[in-house]
């Protein structure tokens, strides 16, 4: 199966209106930038993102936030993105808002087969409203289902024509977890080589994950909030 695509446009022309896509980063660290980019020049629209957060007003989610390309955002926070706190604050979007230890496990357990779990985070608050409760050996718990996508956007240091990808440092995120829990996943890496060129003990995504693969371009190291001491 030919896994290489040409670039992030040729990758994003697989994405229809109304997707559901998982996209990997914490911050601006390790966020698929080109397959972002692309899908903000696609113009595709009425998208559920599933990200632990939305980047900033102009970098990451936030370019698809301020196209109004996003129906529903699946998130842990809405913090450094006045965009998508205004959209949300004035209910333009909708936005459901996950703890972020449970926002890590539900995308596992969607790419493990689990239907569901119990955990104990967030019962008595209003992230349990609705849900079902249990109590298990006297301590309360929330039944939390899994998270799956149609697509997952990637982003990984190296990867080869089969898939296998290699995360650098903080990178390696939530783009694992997110690679196993869609129907197809799409990665950018800022190193494409051939079969064989990377150890097969630091692959951290196996190929068999991975749809499609290509080769990203003009990464740039942004910094996501800086602090200065004057003096």
């Amino acid at each position: 199966m030919q896994k290489i695509l040409r670039d992030a446009d040729e990758a994003v022309a697989l994405i229809s209106d109304g997707a559901t896509i998982m996209m990997g980063g914490f911050g601006l660290a390790g966020i698929p930038e080109n397959l972002v980019a692309a899908l903000q020049r696609r113009g595709t629209k009425d998208l559920t993102i599933i990200s632990n957060n939305a980047g900033t007003d102009d970098s990451g989610i936030g370019l698809l936030l301020r196209a109004r390309q996003v129906r529903k955002m699946i998130a842990t926070y809405v913090g450094e993105n006045k965009e998508f706190e205004r959209q949300f604050l004035q209910k333009e979007i909708e936005v459901e808002l996950v703890p972020q230890g449970t926002f890590s496990e539900r995308i596992r357990a969607g790419g493990a087969g689990i239907a569901a779990f119990f955990t104990p985070t967030g019962f008595g608050t209003l992230i349990a409203e609705g849900k079902e409760t249990r109590t298990f050996d006297g301590r309360d718990y929330v039944l939390e289902r899994a998270l799956l996508a149609d697509f997952a956007f990637v982003k990984a240091w190296k990867g080869d024509a089969f898939g296998n990808l290699a995360y650098r440092k903080t990178a390696r995120n939530f783009n694992p977890m997110m690679a196993t829990a869609a129907r197809c996943t799409i990665a950018e890496v800022e190193h494409l080589v051939e079969p064989g060129q990377i150890d097969p003990d630091v692959v951290h995504t196996p190929g068999i994950f991975v749809k499609k693969i290509f080769q990203g371009r003009d990464y740039a190291k942004r910094i996501e909030k800086r602090t200065v001491r004057s003096g």
